[in-house]
């Protein structure tokens, strides 16, 4: 090899390997990209059906609006407690990290109690006095669905960030951990705003 080709490799950067965290990033992002499909087709499935449908309720009239935006705020709140929770990560203060990741984690814990009580208010008072029922009318059935999936998300989000507290104070994760956790929990944080504003508010 000429002393040009070797000077000229030796110039080239080494390319970095891919990491296990850089794979799990690699991963989440793929993950909440089929994710992403799967929730803007039953939002798009939800507009249709609402377009050419002749008797669709007003969603403010049976929908309980007020209670809803404190569950959005509820999770706007745990998006915040998330970002601080790997800051603190970062900086290796595990009293921080546990403090705002436990917060992360009620906040979730509470908007599925709320939204445990809105469906059986809904069951039980609103849709039958509006002359709505699950299995007869697309409102419902859209409404139970959607909403649904979504929760069975935050589920996943509270059970998910809970192990990875417990991993972190064992030592076994670290900050690249918890921002995987943050980048699912962000993704389902918006996914409700985009809800919130489609379902109850439009």
């Amino acid at each position: 090899m000429s002393q040009a080709a070797v000077m000229h490799a030796s110039a080239e950067p080494a390319e970095s390997p891919l990491t296990p965290e850089s794979w799990g990033k690699l991963g989440m992002w793929v993950f909440l990209a089929g994710d992403a499909m799967s929730f803007g087709t039953l939002i798009v499935g939800y507009g249709i059906l609402r377009g050419i449908s002749s008797n669709w309720p007003v969603p403010s009239h049976i929908l309980g609006i007020n209670l809803t935006a404190i569950m959005t705020f509820l999770l706007i709140c745990s998006s915040v407690t998330m970002v601080q929770s790997l800051s603190a990560a970062q900086r290796g203060d595990r009293s921080g990290l546990t403090k705002h990741l436990l917060l992360t984690i009620l906040g979730g814990l509470v908007f599925l109690g709320l939204q445990a009580y809105e469906w059986t208010h809904l069951i039980g008072h609103s849709l039958p006095e509006a002359g709505l029922s699950f299995s007869t009318h697309l409102f419902a059935t859209t409404f139970f669905v959607l909403t649904g999936f979504h929760g069975m998300h935050v589920t996943g989000g509270v059970i998910y960030n809970s192990c990875v507290l417990v991993a972190c104070l064992r030592g076994s994760y670290g900050a690249g951990e918890v921002e995987i956790a943050g980048l699912y929990w962000h993704f389902v944080d918006l996914v409700w705003i985009l809800i919130f504003t489609f379902v109850y508010l439009l």
